[in-house]
């Protein structure tokens, strides 16, 4: 079968098993040959609001989600009263028969803003405020529904196998969500089994609960439901492709580049990566294997980043990883790390502010404020990764870029990321390559580390290395780190500094500075993970004949001005699409290039940007139906 995009969403409380039943429901369809891109919402509280996971499947490469969705599967009233008009025609919703008569006001976790438009929608067309309500909607137009009783399969099952415990354990409604939805589009049952297994290794109990509960579902769902026109029933699977989560990306890739030491304060959504790289190391160390990544959990994220700069002073590759609020507490010992030119790696998982803002949604609301973050002028790299395989090899850079410019270097990554489920290439470490700078063995006489060089890039020595004696301190210092205030060694301490700006954009490859993915009279620019609906927008306007230029930055500081200048010189509409309010990448472009932005494609809503509403937005700028300020809200 060919020419497969079909999107399922599974919704559920905070806490039910959501986030479980999309990773065994995206696990079977990459099995069985799919591409897979997920992506999960939730509130942020540990147990009760609303939480949805929607994977987007194809049998072709893609790169982000859609608006529509083709089958929902509910097991809780307030999945469908969100998302019951999201379902397009001829899709179908699977749901939970005993919530029809639940109306809107026994569900107390629904806020009073989408309530308020909900019963604004339903009055409009004189129904009353419940499940049946939306239901009849959904119906009208033309989505099939297929009611089950919930509680009825685990009483059924629990008879069946003289298991009285399945009879209320409703944790379970994750599972038979997931099976009966697998049974409706035809999977093959066997690769369902095999991912309840896998999720549930170490657990072997568990793990045949399930298998026995999603069997059971699995087949009334054959034997009871027809008609869906929508089948998954596997395509030959490509070579070397795995099923990869966005945090695991860096991850992986700090591992692989010799990140050695990762302090870091818990903070939403980069606490996941530092979790995997817990789980993940090994502390002994010999000969044929050079151990992994240490993870420490510090008390706040000022002794994080300090601990990232003293490891860094002994040699250690070392970072620490954080969001925006947490980067914030940062910012003095950045400074430190500047004038001290120690080089380290803040992984930055941006999210919705200012202040808390939203903590566990989506923004790309840091950029400018890693740019200019810390009082004074030092060098620095800011550096943005716009998908999980991406970041993976980046990762790698951006530890080569710190180690040999001896600048602290941001790497922006966002919660849109770091929460995708994705199929991607399996990473290739061999790619990855280790340069660590001027980091020396052997100290000279007379060694000082902050030596005037021709290129500006001092040598670096290593606490404890022999004759390799050196000062830091937070005061601006001679070559040896002794402080000083003469206002001529200030002045060439300035300069050798700075120069790391010139030199960075000397020495990093155009191709590591900024991807173009074509040219046209018409000529996005973007950066991060809006690069994803960006790509697929454009490819659905090419197959209509209409041609849109891309051009994803990703060395943001220093700004490659040249660089972009060159790759838009046959534009004449440029197109600033990201994720915050201010379009910060759109002013750091006028700066840098002194050319205006001619429409900017907004969202701020603290959803990730669909390639649906991306679409939709490029296409009434073809239209000249369009404001210059476009401004996405899909999402609940």
């Amino acid at each position: 079968m060919t020419g497969i995009d079909f999107t399922w969403l599974i919704g559920g409380p905070q806490g039910s098993g959501v986030e479980s039943g999309a990773n065994i429901f995206s696990r079977v369809c990459a099995e069985m040959g799919y591409q897979v891109f997920g992506k999960r919402e939730f509130y942020s509280n540990i147990k009760g609001e609303h939480s949805y996971f929607a994977v987007r499947v194809s049998d072709t490469q893609i790169h982000s989600n859609l608006n529509d969705v083709t089958l929902m599967s509910s097991f809780d009233a307030e999945t469908i009263f969100r998302h019951f008009d999201e379902i397009i025609p001829g899709g179908g919703i699977i749901y939970d028969s005993d919530l029809e008569d639940i109306s809107t006001d026994t569900v107390h976790t629904l806020d009073s803003p989408f309530k308020e438009r909900l019963h604004q929608k339903l009055e409009s067309l004189g129904k009353p405020f419940t499940i049946k309500s939306v239901l009849e909607i959904a119906s009208d137009n033309g989505v099939k529904l297929y009611p089950v009783s919930f509680k009825s399969i685990l009483e059924t099952l629990s008879k069946e196998t003289d298991n009285p415990r399945l009879k209320g354990l409703v944790r379970m409604y994750n599972v038979i969500s997931v099976s009966l939805s697998l049974g409706l589009v035809k999977m093959p049952p066997d690769s369902l089994q095999t991912a309840i297994e896998n999720i549930f290794s170490k657990k072997p109990e568990i793990a045949k609960l399930n298998q026995t509960t999603s069997t059971y579902s699995y087949n009334y769902a054959t034997a009871k439901f027809e008609n869906f026109e929508h089948q998954l029933t596997g395509i030959e699977k490509q070579p070397n492709t795995i099923l990869v989560q966005g945090f695991q990306g860096t991850a992986l890739g700090k591992m692989a580049c010799g990140c050695r030491l990762q302090p870091y304060y818990p903070i939403t959504p980069a606490s996941d990566e530092s979790v995997f790289l817990e789980s993940n190391q090994n502390l002994e160390i010999f000969e044929d294997e050079p151990g992994s990544t240490t993870v420490i959990q510090t008390e706040d994220e000022i002794s994080a980043i300090g601990m990232t700069i003293g490891s860094a002073l002994t040699g250690t590759r070392s970072a620490t990883c954080t969001s925006g609020p947490g980067f914030a507490l940062m910012t003095e010992m950045l400074g430190w790390a500047g004038i001290n030119e120690v080089p380290i790696v803040i992984t930055n998982y941006q999210r919705s502010g200012p202040s808390t803002g939203l903590p566990t949604r989506h923004g790309q609301d840091d950029l400018l404020f890693s740019v200019y973050a810390g009082h004074g002028d030092f060098p620095k790299i800011v550096y943005a990764s716009g998908d999980v395989e991406e970041s993976f090899y980046d990762t790698g850079n951006v530890f080569n870029y710190a180690d040999i410019f001896q600048v602290p270097v941001i790497h922006l990554m966002d919660k849109f990321i770091a929460s995708s489920v994705v199929t991607c290439k399996r990473f290739d470490s061999e790619k990855i390559t280790v340069n660590r700078g001027k980091l020396i063995e052997k100290a000279t006489e007379n060694y000082r580390r902050f030596e005037f060089t021709e290129d500006g890039v001092s040598p670096r020595s290593r606490l404890g290395l022999d004759d390799g004696i050196f000062w830091n301190t937070g005061d601006e210092s001679d070559e040896t780190g002794h402080i000083t205030e003469d206002p001529v060694l200030r002045i060439k301490m300035m300069d050798k500094r700075m120069s790391r700006l010139d030199l960075i954009l000397k020495e990093i490859p155009d191709d590591e500075k900024a991807i173009s993915f074509g040219e046209s009279e018409y000529t996005i620019i973007s950066w991060g993970s809006s690069k994803g609906p960006i790509i697929d927008a454009i490819k659905k306007l090419k197959d209509e004949g209409i041609s849109i230029g891309f051009i994803q930055i990703k060395l943001l500081h220093p700004f490659p001005t040249e660089y972009v200048k060159s790759l838009i010189k046959n534009s004449k509409y440029i197109i600033d699409i990201e994720a915050n309010h201010s379009g910060q990448l759109g002013k750091l472009f006028k700066q840098n290039v002194l050319r205006d932005i001619d429409y900017s494609i907004l969202k701020y809503t603290g959803r990730s940007m669909t390639s649906s509403e991306v679409y939709d937005a490029l296409k009434k700028i073809i239209q000249n139906k369009a404001n210059k300020r476009e401004v996405l809200s899909h999402g609940a």
